[in-house]
């Protein structure tokens, strides 16, 4: 069985341990995984193990149980609070309710009461946990989300946001039917300025996408097999054909349906076609054809353009820009054997374009400039990735094959590759240094906190938190507090300042935290070590 784990603070030692000794926390599906004298305690444990409870009283040093509520409120939203107060204030109730308090009891704290409200909390978890749960529920909330994120699923597969092997994985999870031997990709777009502002969806451009898709829900799914989906301010049509022939028929269907929309809604309806393409993850280039096609509706008037008409060579060498991000991320993450294996996929893929040397020259021009950028992000020396004898750019008339290509490609993202990681390490030192070096130079100040050196080093803290802990071995407010405490040694060994003023300079506003935090850390108060010194 697991139990939920519960967290105590209360200031007053009598009454923490009373309550938990007084209370079966097994027997009532809990188990009490820490208790805290103060709110900042409280705080620091709570980071440590997630409790789905924290009981705490309101009125606490150096952190009230009010600002420790507001904190967790936003970190940890799923947790429970409990608030203990000695006082009968309506402020309180109405800022325990402000924080989205569980319950609100006032002192002195009854065993019972205790149970009773475990109990109550314990139900309110089962149930909570079990809708996280439950496969039931949660399918019928994916299904209910299915539209919007095949919607979603279809405007990034014309982007060209998907591999071939998403792409698979992802049309059997939204179930839907791409099968086909080829597609295409119609953007049909409508203008009500056009008509002079007198149509019947003047001032209302926001429906035409949606007057458009009911038209061509009326008069091409009889016909061809499509799917259609509002991308922006136009209709989006993915066609799906059996052979390539078909695109013929097809365009000539679409001009039928842009005459038709133009009488029906009173506005200029214009239809750009992209070219037909063998393969899902080419849908991107066929999406960017319908859009050029469009610009041609100033020499060409409202009608279906196909984008092989105006534009015949158009559609150039047909490789993934998957295929280029999949090896940048090879470069920046993956192991020499990945990017070995990705590097011979593009090549493999050059071949089977089988297309003129000037696109392939324009493809490896474009490679090169995305390589160029992690360069230059990661500030490396371009002649030690490219040798002193490199150019500067890429030509295909200084290899001899395709497979000459491939051995520089694979060479140059090897050295890429090598530099980055040997860059991030020494980032992550230079990075757990600087702000070593920043609590050194700070540890007086009472506000140092993870967000001031981050700010201090322009980095995240989320990604600090996690370079600082794995460089260091400690999280930051640990190793503060460390320093902090060598510190408080170094002053109470070799001065004859009061406790209180030891406190000031090494960053603690209040004495009496500063002699908590130092007896938890060496187990003796302040001025016990002063004395035993002494002797």
């Amino acid at each position: 069985m697991s139990y939920y784990k519960v967290l105590l603070a209360d200031d007053e030692k009598e009454i923490r341990q009373g309550i938990i000794k007084k209370i079966d926390w097994e027997a009532n599906g809990f188990i009490l995984a820490g208790d805290a004298s103060n709110g900042r305690e409280a705080l620091e444990l709570a980071e440590k193990i997630h409790p789905d409870v924290v009981m705490t009283d309101i009125k606490m040093p150096f952190m009230s149980g009010l600002e420790l509520g507001e904190i967790l409120s936003v970190e940890m939203p799923l947790t429970k609070l409990v608030l203990f107060s000695g006082f009968d204030d309506f402020e309180y109730a109405k800022q325990a309710i402000k924080i989205n308090a569980s319950e609100y009891i006032l002192k002195p704290v009854d065993s019972k009461e205790v149970t009773m409200l475990l109990q109550k909390l314990k139900k309110q978890l089962d149930h909570e946990m079990k809708e996280r749960r439950d496969v039931e529920i949660l399918r019928q909330n994916y299904i209910q989300s299915l539209p919007l994120l095949r919607q979603q699923f279809f405007s990034s597969l014309v982007e060209g946001k998907f591999s071939e092997e998403e792409i698979d994985i992802l049309i059997k999870q939204y179930d839907i039917d791409l099968k086909a031997n080829c597609w295409s990709v119609t953007v049909i777009k409508g203008d009500t300025k056009e008509n002079g502002g007198k149509g019947s969806l003047s001032g209302q451009a926001e429906l035409v996408p949606i007057s458009l898709q009911q038209i061509v829900n009326e008069n091409l799914a009889r016909v061809y097999k499509t799917i259609n989906f509002l991308y922006n301010d136009a209709l989006v049509i993915l066609s799906l054909f059996e052979k390539k022939e078909d695109i013929m028929g097809y365009v000539s269907a679409i001009n039928r349906i842009c005459d038709t929309a133009k009488n029906v809604l009173e506005l200029s309806v214009t239809a750009g076609i992209g070219s037909v393409c063998h393969k899902l993850s080419h849908l991107r280039y066929s999406f960017e054809g319908a859009f050029n096609a469009l610009d041609y509706r100033v020499l060409l008037d409202d009608r279906a353009i196909f984008i092989d008409d105006v534009e015949p060579n158009a559609q150039g060498i047909q490789l993934d820009d998957s295929e280029q991000k999949a090896l940048i991320s090879a470069i920046k993450l993956n192991t020499p054997e990945e990017i070995k294996k990705t590097v011979s996929h593009m090549i493999d893929h050059f071949k089977e374009a089988n297309t003129s040397i000037s696109q392939y020259q324009i493809y490896m021009t474009e490679l090169l400039s995305e390589l160029f950028k992690i360069i230059k992000s990661y500030q490396l020396d371009l002649n030690e990735i490219f040798g002193t004898n490199f150019k500067g750019y890429f030509s295909m008339q200084d290899y001899e094959s395709l497979e000459e290509v491939k051995k520089w490609l694979t060479e140059i993202s090897f050295n890429i590759n090598a530099k980055i990681k040997r860059e991030r390490i020494d980032s992550a030192k230079i990075l757990a240094e600087k702000a070593k070096e920043f609590v050194q130079r700070n540890y007086g100040n009472s506000s140092v906190s993870v967000e001031m050196v981050c700010r201090h080093i322009h980095v995240s803290p989320a990604y600090f938190s996690t370079i600082f802990k794995r460089e260091t071995g400690s999280n930051f407010i640990s190793y503060l507090t460390n320093v902090r405490m060598e510190e408080a040694i170094k002053l109470l060994d070799t001065t004859d300042d009061k406790t209180y003023v030891i406190s000031a300079k090494v960053g603690y506003t209040e004495p009496n935290y500063f002699s908590y935090v130092f007896k938890k850390h060496f187990g003796i108060s302040p001025s016990q070590y002063r004395n035993n010194r002494a002797l």
